[in-house]
């Protein structure tokens, strides 16, 4: 697992940015979220882990759930 802090979230898209303790930036969607995170109520600067998968435009996080 990964740990980062959510950058920003795009209520109105459904998708949001990571930046992780790697100092690497990670797309996610809301459905990627784990059932424990609301993605309405999802705000910058909220601790968070999750896994990286491969996607067909990069890396981006899965199994987004609350640190």
């Amino acid at each position: 697992m990964t740990t980062g802090t959510i950058k920003k979230v795009v209520s109105d898209r459904g998708f949001g940015f990571i930046s992780a303790e790697d100092e690497k930036e990670y797309f996610f969607h809301r459905g990627g979220l784990d059932s424990s995170l609301d993605f309405d109520r999802l705000v910058g600067g909220e601790r968070v882990t999750f896994e990286i998968e491969s996607s067909p435009k990069g890396p981006r996080a899965n199994h987004v759930r609350s640190a």
